[in-house]
């Protein structure tokens, strides 16, 4: 219990405790070891989560202006995170252990859970791919959701205790934005496509699989993302040159950075989603990443980058909250910066040598407007998820429903928990997308279509990501350019992509 509260001394024991989780996270996921010991380290640190500690931060956030608000919310928001976490860590630990070691049985052969994903988006024949994925599934719903249906209905009872009447109500005040705004926002993403998402999609759906929308299933997404008709283009050899070679275009001497580590090394039990584990920012950054061959690994490795980068080049004299915590809208539209060279095409030419790349230019739209559609459906479902008027029992069906009407294609009900990150994060995915529409533009404008190959356009980037994520993503879009987070901007983009792609 808290009797005094220090700023500085309660930020120290955060930066502990964030550090131990995340380095456990790394070792975990990354597959170098089974078990997730995060119990002992929430024990270790429960002083940061009691209820006194929460109220008192709630308190002081409500007083206080500046950075200091800045920095006593994103300390609360840790806080209450923190406060679920410990009171749900048993559940997280055998969750996480239990889909590590969980097998799955292919055809006489066995698998491990993790590598079905990626065998899927490998596999050319649709039946197979329909096969893997129910067996992925079930093993998924007999193993897997208990865990996750204990996690999600303590979650809504310790957020009723500490006086929101949902999960939803307290992050849109945590976060400082309106979540349910932003879907109303975003919605323009599907109403601009809607027309022609058909037209748009169903010809790089054949080019990739030799499948309609109407012949689409749920279990072939996974390969059209992996692109494979565009093999060629992306060399699994040249992987790690495009992302040197992209980098030295900005300045940035990937092997003269010794606070950084690239892991793509294949594991039975590494997780098929890549991620970025900042440790200890900026001197400790782990990319973690499986491979499975194609555009996707480009996409995914420049992506995990673009994180890895911002964090890497944050100001060590920051304190923790504005190095480690914070919008991760931020962080994620530097991602997708990176992630969506992989669409341009003087990148295209000048990194990979690809001399024509308009056929692969109209996929990479499609495949845009696949994601962007999803996001936007999926935060529709979230809001309904954790706003605390219907029963989880309706929530399978409504993500059923919501996704399956967004995709055009038949969704199953069984990840209806598995798909939904913490704290709205796809609400930051959806701030990012708008956001990164906004940096790509600004350096077109100020260093040309190459902007990639700029020295400038990376000393640019790296005063931006010195500054970490101590400002929301609308706040640095406003100091930088003067200009409002409008989503417009990128709902005007899709619209003239989806027209180009119709008009060709």
């Amino acid at each position: 219990m808290l009797v005094t509260f220090d700023l500085d001394s309660y930020s120290q024991q955060a930066e502990r405790f964030a550090i131990e989780m995340d380095r456990e996270y790394y070792l975990h996921f990354s597959g170098r070891k089974e078990g997730y010991e995060i119990e002992a380290i929430y024990d270790r640190h429960a002083e940061l989560f009691e209820r006194d500690s929460v109220e008192t931060l709630r308190g002081l956030v409500g007083g206080a202006q500046g950075d200091a608000e800045r920095r006593l919310r994103r300390l609360l928001e840790l806080a209450i995170e923190g406060l679920i976490g410990r009171a749900t860590k048993s559940q997280a630990a055998a969750l996480a252990e239990r889909e590590a070691t969980l097998e799955i049985e292919l055809d006489g052969r066995v698998e491990p859970f993790r590598q079905a994903a990626l065998l899927q988006a490998n596999e050319p024949a649709p039946e197979a791919r329909a096969k893997i994925e129910a067996t992925r599934l079930a093993v998924q719903e007999r193993e897997l959701n208990p865990l996750m249906v204990e996690i999600a209905q303590r979650t809504q009872e310790l957020v009723r205790g500490l006086g929101w009447p949902s999960y939803l109500a307290m992050h849109e005040q945590l976060k400082g934005f309106g979540i349910a705004a932003l879907e109303r926002e975003t919605s323009a993403f599907s109403d601009v496509v809607e027309a022609r998402y058909r037209e748009v999609v169903e010809p790089a759906l054949r080019d990739q699989l030799g499948l309609g929308l109407a012949e689409l299933r749920r279990s072939d997404m996974a390969r059209f993302f992996r692109a494979p008709g565009f093999d060629e283009l992306f060399a699994r050899e040249r992987l790690t040159e495009a992302l040197e070679r992209t980098l030295a275009g900005l300045g940035i001497d990937l092997h003269a950075q010794p606070n950084v580590t690239l892991d793509l090394e294949p594991r039975p039990h590494k997780s098929p989603r890549a991620f970025c584990s900042p440790v200890r920012v900026p001197q400790e950054i782990h990319l973690v990443m499986p491979t499975q061959g194609g555009r996707e690994d480009y996409a995914t490795l420049l992506h995990e980058a673009g994180h890895t980068e911002h964090y890497a080049h944050a100001s060590p004299e920051m304190p923790f909250e504005f190095r480690h915590l914070g919008d991760n809208s931020v962080t994620e539209s530097f991602a997708f910066l990176f992630e969506h060279l992989t669409e341009n095409p003087a990148w295209l030419r000048a990194v990979l040598g690809v001399e024509t790349p308009d056929d692969y230019a109209r996929f990479a739209r499609a495949a845009k407007i696949v994601f962007l559609r999803r996001y936007a459906a999926k935060l529709s479902y979230e809001l309904a998820l954790h706003g605390g008027e219907r029963p989880l029992s309706e929530m399978p069906a409504l993500y059923s429903e919501t996704l399956g009407r967004a995709i055009e294609v038949e969704w199953p009900r069984v990840t209806y928990l598995s798909d939904v990150d913490n704290a709205f994060y796809a609400a930051n995915y959806l701030r990012a997308w708008a956001l990164e529409t906004h940096w790509r533009r600004l350096l077109v404008e100020r260093f040309g279509e190459r902007w990639f190959d700029s020295a400038d356009a990376g000393a640019f980037l790296r005063g931006l990501w010195a500054q970490g994520q101590r400002l929301r993503a609308d706040e640095l879009l406003a100091e930088v350019t003067g200009e409002r987070l409008d989503f417009g901007v990128m709902a005007a983009e899709v619209a003239e992509a989806a027209t180009c792609h119709c008009s060709q």
